[in-house]
């Protein structure tokens, strides 16, 4: 009895774990996003003030290509943290089929009738969002 309810244990923190991990890569993405918003709109105002939207061109200014450098390195690491949101969300998938296993093994055996409200809300959340 007592491996059962520490291995449910295990997979609610499994799955509060995997929420967490893929909140952090959210907000990551979040914050990306918005600091390349802003060099797209620092880049747009060098440009007008130059009036040189070439890249190419000798007069490009400097601050410009700058931005653009550290613009192009945001959006890379934006798609590499979507890609790595992918996985996590797939992880958090399994977990929660896993928890959902445990816990009906858990209530057929009549062990034990706790699942934790907490965790099983945001898994009906996730699932109503998408």
């Amino acid at each position: 009895m007592k491996s059962r309810e520490s291995q449910l244990r295990l997979k609610h923190f499994q799955v509060e774990d995997k929420t967490r991990q893929l909140t952090q890569i959210d907000l990551m993405i979040g914050e990306l996003s918005r600091m390349a918003e802003e060099l797209d709109n620092q880049i747009r105002i060098e440009e007008e003030k130059s009036g040189i939207t070439d890249a190419s061109h000798f007069a490009y200014p400097t601050f410009a290509k700058a931005a653009r450098q550290r613009r192009d390195n945001l959006q890379v690491s934006i798609r590499e943290l979507n890609e790595r949101r992918q996985a996590a969300q797939e992880a958090l998938n399994e977990a929660e089929e896993e928890l959902k296993k445990a816990q009906l093994l858990e209530n057929r055996d009549g062990a034990s009738n706790s699942e934790d409200p907490v965790v099983d809300e945001q898994i009906e959340r996730r699932a109503m969002i998408g």
